[in-house]
């Protein structure tokens, strides 16, 4: 290639937004006067054998609004490097060298690399290794530390509240219980939102222990106003109430989550016999166009990780901090994940409108400060809190005015 090249390459599952962060380094690039060529197949088409596109402008035109990645992508393979969380697996030095010789045969500055945690794992390892890369934040869990959102997120919630909506209509026209599966393997940030925006009634993420009781106290706490269905949705990675995951085992991988769903419909029948059904959002998540949010977050990423590799900060992420754009070293990111805080101002908001997140009664204060080494406040502890607050507010507005 006779002008200067960048590289990049889509890696893990996929997720509304990845052409946008092509397109978005192709176009940068070429306003720079660099080259651009896209590997395929994750970091499978780096090594033995070496399988690229080169991109320009021309043949990336029109790909902003596609889901999926032109350039293809995998989680599995050769350079898997997480087996679980923190599970760091060393790449065998034969594949890093074979590597570096194709980013040196290519006349390649900068290798930027789209994924997610066990992704950017192996960003790292290049990085260590001597190889100039940059990463760009990609997942639909928002899991991954040091950035606020990562691309694709968004995408997920409003496919997940667009089917609470519909489930919100057929369940109440039925008066059944409807429990929504959807995607969240160790943090339950899809659950969550979605089931702030999509009116749900019970919310079961990762990050809260939850049981069948107190679940179909809702239930019966709902019924006893006159309300004859209940939306639920939960995380895929929602502990059961006796510890442990519905998942199935693969060997040297991670395990394969969901089944969760059912087991609450069939706690819920059970218990209250009343008829429940599941839907299981899954890889719908992950598929269509992305949203207006997406599309402009996952071009940013792609125009600041051209920029990082101009600037020479090799080993960095882009990361989004509201309202700008920056980086932070890709060993910060990796294996530290962002999961949602019990005592967060989402989970208290939620609490506040009466949904419940299976960890106690329905009828116990939604403001109370809750941990699990602390005791719940009681409706006395919660009057008197009031008081003491307003009293102090009083006597603030007095000094003021005197």
């Amino acid at each position: 290639m006779s002008k200067k090249c960048i590289g990049v390459l889509t890696s893990g599952g996929d997720c509304p937004g990845l052409n946008a962060v092509i397109r978005g380094v192709v176009k940068s690039s070429s306003q720079l006067g660099y080259d651009c060529v896209g590997f395929l197949r994750g970091y499978e088409g780096l090594h033995d054998p070496v399988r690229y596109l080169n991109l320009t402008p021309e043949n990336t035109t029109g790909i902003l609004n596609q889901g999926g990645t032109i350039l293809g992508s995998t989680n599995q393979g050769r350079f898997a490097a997480t087996v679980g969380v923190a599970d760091r697996i060393e790449l065998d030095p034969e594949l890093l060298a074979g590597v570096q010789t194709t980013i040196n045969q290519l006349g390649i500055e900068g290798l930027i690399c789209v994924g997610g945690d066990g992704s950017l794992a192996v960003a790292q390892q290049f990085h260590e290794y001597g190889i100039p890369v940059v990463g760009v934040p990609k997942t639909i869990d928002n899991d991954l530390s040091a950035t606020a959102f990562t691309f694709g997120f968004d995408s997920a919630i409003e496919c997940a509240t667009n089917a609470l909506d519909r489930l919100h209509t057929t369940a109440a026209s039925h008066e059944r219980v409807m429990v929504l599966e959807v995607m969240g393997r160790h943090a339950g940030w899809i659950a969550l939102h979605a089931g702030i925006a999509g009116s749900a009634d019970v919310i079961l993420v990762p990050e809260i222990s939850w049981t069948g009781e107190n679940v179909c106290h809702k239930i019966l706490n709902r019924e006893s106003q006159g309300k004859r269905f209940t939306l639920i949705v939960v995380a895929e990675g929602a502990e059961l109430p006796g510890g442990g995951h519905v998942a199935e085992e693969q060997i040297g991988a991670q395990s394969r989550l969901g089944g969760i769903g059912q087991i609450v419909a069939a706690e819920i029948e059970c218990r209250l016999q009343r008829e429940t059904r599941v839907a299981v959002l899954g890889h719908l998540q992950r598929g269509g166009a992305p949203t207006t949010f997406d599309r402009v977050l996952a071009t940013q990423y792609g125009a600041h990780a051209v920029r990082l590799i101009l600037e020479g900060k090799f080993g960095e992420m882009a990361c989004y901090e509201p309202p700008e754009i920056s980086s932070v070293p890709i060993a910060k990111a990796v294996n530290h994940l962002r999961q949602v805080d019990r005592n967060g101002s989402a989970v208290q908001a939620a609490r506040a409108l009466g949904v419940s997140f299976g960890d106690c009664k329905a009828d116990e204060s939604p403001l109370a400060f809750r941990s699990d080494t602390e005791e719940v406040a009681t409706a006395t502890d919660i009057e008197v809190d009031a008081d003491l607050t307003l009293d102090i507010a009083e006597a603030a507005t007095e000094e003021a005015l005197s």
